[in-house]
């Protein structure tokens, strides 16, 4: 058995944060139902480049995999009682309208639990269902703006830089499906269902984590310091002579591996460098020395002697290395994904694996409305009269 085998999510999200979350639902075992517009669905079916031989982008099939796809016009009554009567049959909604529009098409959360009081929905908005912000646009560039990470990521001294990985979203999707979980083992307890009201900017500051505790503690504003550590060093990328790679020397215990590694015994001997604290204080005077030091000889050899040291280090790998990685190919971070119309392509794998639990098998993302007809017939029971009448409408797809 799945982790969520049996649980049954209706997913009217878009973009990112949300199609991502709900595909992190389904690879444990949901059954995604995702429901889009008829006229062109979910526009992330058309982002890019770039794009796969017919058209189909490689943004939407990164994260819509395992869900079925049910093409409905939320914004005509017709539409408004179909989904009515898929609340009835679900467990979950899941939502990343601006907020305010579940309550114009009629199917805010007090519409939902009227049908059914179990029914667990999750909002999830750039600000939140409330606040000066509510009615705001924003994409993951404007929450990595707004929650502080843009100003304390890149190099001393540079402008603003966005994560490279689009965290804004991301964290709201993690978070989103956290809360979900949480919700539905709560109404296992008490029968109650719940709406979840997950603001991505609320996200981001929660990622700030020590650096906002720092910042109560001594006043000081966090800033940007590359790959290094305002409290530990070294602690970073370092350049060799051929590339580059990371130490992380988080505990007093791998200094002095690090010096023997690095063949510099002074290093440790030295009471400028004696515990972290006093690294700390003398950065600029250790970290030249490193510098230097680590430039003398190609990477593969310092990370050949750091590891023999017990030292934490690793290289600084590009996306075509990661993904070629014999670690990540072990732990299943690479699947092969059946399509109907490519063949076998690449995606990638589940990071949560929970001995005992069943893995779900890998479907590709589905065609605008492929399973319309088999959600309305088959889970709601719909005779086909109501199905060709409802197609007729423009309501289905």
């Amino acid at each position: 058995m799945s982790l969520f085998d049996g649980v049954r999510v209706l997913d009217l999200s878009r973009m990112l944060a949300g199609p991502y979350g709900s595909m992190l639902l389904a690879d444990l075992g949901a059954q995604v139902i995702k429901i889009e517009e008829p006229d062109g669905g979910d526009p992330m079916r058309v982002m890019g480049p770039p794009f796969l031989p017919d058209g189909e982008s490689a943004y939407f099939l990164a994260i819509n995999r395992n869900k079925k796809s049910l093409a409905l016009d939320l914004t005509k009554p017709e539409g408004r009682d179909v989904f009515l009567d898929l609340a009835r049959e679900a467990d979950v909604v899941w939502e990343n309208f601006r907020p305010g529009v579940m309550e114009r098409l009629g199917l805010a959360y007090a519409a939902l639990a009227a049908v059914n009081p179990r029914l667990v929905m999750c909002s999830i908005s750039a600000y939140g269902q409330d606040g000066p912000y509510r009615d705001w646009p924003a994409f993951d560039l404007a929450l990595q703006a707004m929650g502080g990470a843009m100003s304390v990521t890149g190099e001393d001294g540079g402008p603003p830089v966005r994560m490279g990985l689009p965290m804004g979203d991301l964290a709201g999707g993690m978070l989103g499906a956290f809360a979900v979980a949480g919700a539905l083992f709560r109404r296992e307890r008490t029968g109650q269902g719940a709406h979840v009201d997950l603001s991505l900017l609320d996200c981001q500051v929660s990622l700030l984590t020590y650096m906002a505790q720092y910042f109560w503690t001594d006043g000081r504003v966090p800033r940007p310091l590359g790959s290094s550590h305002a409290s530990v060093v070294p602690y970073g990328a370092l350049a060799t002579g051929d590339g580059h790679l990371i130490v992380a020397i988080f505990a007093e215990k791998f200094w002095a591996g690090f010096c023997r590694a690095a063949e510099r015994p002074e290093w440790e001997r030295d009471p400028r460098f004696a515990t972290n604290r006093d690294r700390v204080a003398n950065r600029q005077a250790l970290m030249t020395l490193v510098e230097a030091r680590f430039r003398e000889r190609a990477t593969d050899d310092w990370l050949a002697r750091l590891h023999a040291a017990g030292v934490p280090a690793a290289p600084i790998l590009s996306v075509d290395r990661v993904l070629t990685d014999p670690q990540v190919h072990h732990r299943r971070m690479v699947v092969d994904l059946p399509h109907p119309r490519h063949g076998t392509v690449s995606t990638l794998g589940t990071p949560v694996k929970v001995a005992g639990a069943m893995e779900a098998p890998l479907t590709p993302p589905a065609r605008l409305g492929e399973h319309t007809d088999a959600i309305l017939g088959d889970l709601l029971k719909y005779p086909a009269e109501r199905l060709a009448a409802l197609r007729r409408q423009g309501v289905v797809k």
